[in-house]
């Protein structure tokens, strides 16, 4: 946030040894500014399993090194970062956007640039956004669409790809995607009737061809039937403002769909991932599952851990309406069995289903909750959220931060250690995270395309002082520094590690032949 001021360094968890700077605490000292090499001297470095203090040298856009005195194999033209008092982590990546997603007779106002940019700003280096064909549109077709769409984005993304219908043209194209265009996992929508819902048919057959190929299905958990049916019934019983929304989507649609999609890729032998795991009933259909061994990861929105269903009943219409998303939010008790979740490792990621439509957009439902856009915004703030209520708060460690934010994410869909890894040989994406600054999030300041923040005029500590990707300072001190179309795109090979795992499982679980003479009797 432009302007933020970063508050007096305290409370820091840090090796006990610290070494003496030479400049100013808390300010940045250059020495010849070099397009090449950075070096962040004096920080503490969190990664997903240890907390260390070290430098580290980026060089030509990958860390070149990492540890102690690193002074005398620095380039004499690198710029150095004094980095004392602040912790060095790998940038956050969210696993979960829609940047320009063409949805409900209108189009996300957020576009690749804008919305990698307010990423940035907020601490994430990269994101993984959909690619959502038609019914019966060609998946290749739709894939180099979004990939045109991308290419002004200012930081690294990848697609998960989205199988919304079945033939062996679909089937085909999975192939061509996980083999030639980096690919490794696949979009379900079990909600949406007439639109972009799967059927059982879809489902089956796209999970079946995930198994074949080695790459993970992903599923947006509700059941779709029962959703059409309650959205109809809610609304000819007149509740067609906002608050029709969570009651034609309570948590028991999600958790038959989740029970539903895990028993599906128990049976075909695939590793599952949920999105924007919501309430408890869905929690325990994964708690049931990895109790029995099965490969399934959840991810959780940094929204639903603190918003609750109350904002459906706020009599501004449309504050309430910029609060519609899919699934709703929930009760202030699904809230704490999702922060146990997270805690305890159950839910694995933590995302922002950033999908952005400004008032006028959202005001297409001004009289029939049905449709009005499904969406809020979060790129920009999920990290500081989470640090605020999570680390803050002794829910999480500043390790368990990181691989919920960054790590977690970058090992279930196979970029670990490029991304996620403050590690040599690593992407140079990295936040230089102050955690005791604070802001105040707001939609007069957030550099996120959409009218309304969902966190309006709530307070968080811990926000990034230096966010750098690719080796390029893009935010500094409350600037951001983004350059249109730097971003890459990032491929995203077939058969990550857990999937040895599932391929010993599927051995295991071959049933015997059994062996007999053949019948020689007589035959009706």
């Amino acid at each position: 946030i432009a302007g933020a001021a970063l508050a007096p360094r305290r409370g820091i968890p840090r090796p006990v040894a610290r070494r003496a700077s030479s400049s100013r605490r808390g300010t940045a000292r250059v020495v010849r500014v070099s397009n090449s090499a950075v070096f962040i001297k004096g920080g503490v470095v969190v990664t997903h399993d240890e907390e260390k203090l070290a430098d580290v040298l980026c060089v030509d856009g990958r860390i070149a090194a990492v540890g102690a005195d690193l002074d005398l194999d620095v380039p004499s033209d690198a710029r150095v970062i004094d980095a004392d008092g602040l912790l060095v982590m790998p940038g956050g990546i969210d696993p979960h956007t829609h940047m320009e997603l063409p949805f409900m007779g209108t189009v996300a106002s957020e576009d690749f640039f804008t919305g990698t940019s307010a990423a940035a700003a907020g601490g994430t280096t990269s994101i993984i956004d959909f690619v959502i064909p038609a019914p019966q549109q060609n998946l290749l077709e739709a894939y180099h669409t979004w990939r045109e769409w991308a290419e002004k984005s200012a930081c690294d993304y990848s697609f998960h790809v989205a199988v919304t219908w079945w033939d062996e043209t679909v089937s085909a194209d999975m192939g061509t995607l996980t083999r030639e265009h980096g690919v490794n996992s696949f979009k379900h929508f079990m909600a949406y009737k007439n639109a972009i819902m799967c059927d059982d048919e879809t489902l089956v057959n796209s999970f079946a061809r995930c198994n074949e190929l080695g790459a993970i299905p992903t599923v947006h958990a509700e059941n779709g039937e029962l959703v059409f049916r309650l959205q109809k019934e809610m609304y000819e019983r007149g509740y067609v403002g906002p608050e029709g929304h969570p009651l034609s989507r309570p948590p028991e649609v999600e958790g038959e769909a989740a029970n539903s999609a895990i028993r599906i890729a128990e049976v075909l032998g695939v590793p599952l991932y949920l999105v924007h795991t919501s309430c408890e009933d869905a929690l325990e259909a994964v708690r049931r599952a990895r109790s029995e061994g099965q490969r399934v990861f959840a991810e959780v929105l940094a929204q639903h851990l603190v918003i609750d269903d109350s904002v459906y009943r706020n009599p501004d219409w449309s504050f309430a309406a910029h609060h519609v998303m899919s699934p709703p939010f929930r009760s202030k008790r699904h809230q704490g069995l999702l922060w146990k979740g997270l805690q305890s490792g159950l839910i694995h990621t933590t995302a922002t289903d950033h999908c952005c439509f400004c008032t006028p957009q959202k005001a297409m439902g001004k009289d029939d909750f049905r449709k009005i856009p499904n969406g809020t915004g979060g790129v920009e703030d999920r990290m500081s959220v989470l640090w605020s209520e999570g680390v803050e708060t002794g829910m999480l460690t500043p390790s368990e931060f990181v691989a919920v934010t960054s790590t977690n994410a970058a090992k279930i869909f196979n970029i670990f250690s490029r991304k996620g890894s403050v590690s040599v040989g690593a992407d140079a994406d990295l936040v230089l995270w102050d955690p005791c600054g604070k802001r105040t999030i707001s939609a007069k300041t957030h550099h996120q395309k959409i009218d309304f923040n969902v966190y309006e005029g709530m307070e968080v500590t811990g926000i990034p002082a230096y966010t750098l990707s690719q080796g390029d300072v893009v935010w500094e001190n409350g600037e951001l520094k983004t350059t249109r179309g730097k971003g890459r795109y990032i491929d995203r090979p077939c058969y990550p590690t857990y999937w040895k795992n599932q391929q010993r499982r599927n051995e295991v679980a071959i049933p015997e032949k059994v062996v007999r003479a053949a019948y020689t009797g007589p035959v009706a």
